[in-house]
């Protein structure tokens, strides 16, 4: 019994190390303005009545999310004065791109879309370029904190935690909306940005060993600076910065794989999460549409969203742990493409039923607690140790680019073809990632445990 208790018990006690439980905080302050800026607020337009083209193209905002790769080398490397003799590199980013998200869902909470969606679309983007600045700064801080063997129960406490603030910024904003008003449910978010805020304050920042010097990557820059010596010093250091901030984490994630197989890798990142983007901000103007109220879509998405949520989030990290992350990689998209059949099924419902509601709702928790929490451990495999914060950043903005763009044009779709047609044709979009996860593992370049094969190694 021995060996396999203490096996458990070690596995375990892993989720009381501070890094471990800091990531519970720093996951709900990541998770808490996604809805706000995307399903939540697609239900306050579509209740003021504006149109559904109109809501679906304000998902283009989410774009900000898949460009956050070109300031990701300056969050890497950038000192913010003041604050960074204060808190550390990680930590005083985090810091201000939190208080931008508070102000920022202050303004939202100012706004009226009735008379225009255009305060809203401008607050809407500055708050998704807070947002995206903090999930690079906080994803660093992550990978950085703990060592390789932690970084399962790092993802699993950060999606834990980020569920919980889905299900705050999507039933908990919703259910004050039905009994307060918009304005006051967007104040109260904004109060819980001060969460973050204070788990800020009281983590560590990383400790980082010294890099290496002499590294081929690195050979780059003193390359670069020896063919320029009578270059003003200030180009010479604006130009080295460049290259190791932004041309060597691309071409060290290139070298390691090579270009078919990182190629490859990259297609699959980009498409893994389109059915699940594609159909996010046409939900809630579904279930209004379809009868719902605000209070119903509550209270079922509360009762049940948030413990199924964090039901898939613990399955996952045992998925991982007991199948592999490339079983976890298979499940997560399958189950994300039956959950999207099941809302076309409602959609031909007659009446709101809140049984259907209810059942499809915890499918798709359930889904998207294997599905993320999967993606994310198999992104941080890939990431160098040298260049977290780019590279990271680099990932998690393709996964998005291409499922934001479609769902730029979701409330086109919708009004063409109708909602079950619609959510029929996002199940659909989750094939192209099953496809490139099947190649990869037929030719040995994916294995059990969600490893892309290095260049030297095959």
């Amino acid at each position: 019994m021995t060996q396999e208790r203490r096996g458990w018990k070690e596995a375990l006690l892993v989720y009381r190390q501070r890094p471990v439980l800091s990531m519970l905080f720093l996951g709900f302050s990541a998770g808490l303005p996604f809805y706000l800026v995307f399903q939540t607020l697609s239900a306050w337009l579509r209740q003021e009545g504006i149109e559904r083209a109109t809501i679906g193209m304000l998902a283009w905002v989410g774009l900000v999310y898949t460009l956050k790769f070109l300031w990701s080398p300056i969050v890497d490397r950038f000192r913010l004065p003041l604050l960074h003799g204060w808190l550390g590199k990680r930590r005083s980013w985090m810091l201000l791109a939190q208080i931008g998200i508070g102000l920022g869902l202050l303004n939202l909470a100012g706004s009226a879309p009735a008379t225009g969606v255009t305060q809203v679309a401008v607050g809407a983007l500055f708050l998704a370029f807070c947002s995206a600045t903090q999930d690079i700064a906080i994803d660093a801080w992550r990978i950085e904190s703990a060592s390789l063997d932690q970084q399962g129960a790092m993802v699993a406490a950060y999606q834990l935690g980020y569920r919980v603030a889905l299900i705050t910024g999507g039933a908990g904003a919703l259910g004050i909306a039905q009994g307060y008003g918009w304005a006051t449910s967007y104040t109260v978010m904004a109060t819980l940005a001060g969460i973050g805020i204070v788990t800020t304050f009281l983590v560590h920042e990383p400790v980082i060993p010294a890099k290496q010097a002499a590294t081929d990557q690195e050979a780059r820059v003193v390359a670069w600076l020896a063919a320029r010596p009578h270059w003003p010093q200030p180009l010479r250091n604006f130009g080295a910065s460049f290259i190791g901030a932004v041309i060597c984490p691309f071409t060290d994630y290139f070298s390691r794989y090579g270009l078919r197989v990182a190629l490859v890798t990259l297609l699959l990142i980009s498409t893994y999460r389109l059915t699940e983007f594609t159909m996010g901000s046409m939900a809630n103007p579904f279930y209004i549409d379809h009868g719902y109220s605000l209070g119903q879509i509550a209270a079922i998405v509360k009762a049940i969203g948030l413990p199924v949520s964090m039901a898939g989030v613990i399955a996952a990290g045992f998925i991982i742990a007991k199948a592999g992350l490339r079983f976890a990689l298979f499940l997560g998209s399958i189950l994300i493409a039956l959950s999207n059949l099941g809302f076309a099924l409602l959609a031909t419902t007659g009446a709101p039923l809140l049984l259907g509601l209810g059942l499809i709702n915890a499918l798709d928790m359930l889904a998207q607690g294997v599905h993320g929490t999967a993606l994310i451990a198999f992104l941080s495999g890939l990431t160098s140790a040298r260049y977290t914060a780019t590279q990271y950043a680099l990932f998690s903005s393709l996964y998005a680019i291409f499922g934001k763009l479609l769902e730029g044009t979701s409330g086109f779709v919708v009004d063409a073809i109708g909602y079950p047609a619609f959510f029929t044709y996002t199940a659909s979009l989750s094939i192209p990632g099953l496809l490139l996860l099947a190649w990869l593992a037929r030719r040995g370049l994916l294995d059990r445990h969600g490893k892309i094969a290095a260049r030297d190694g095959g």
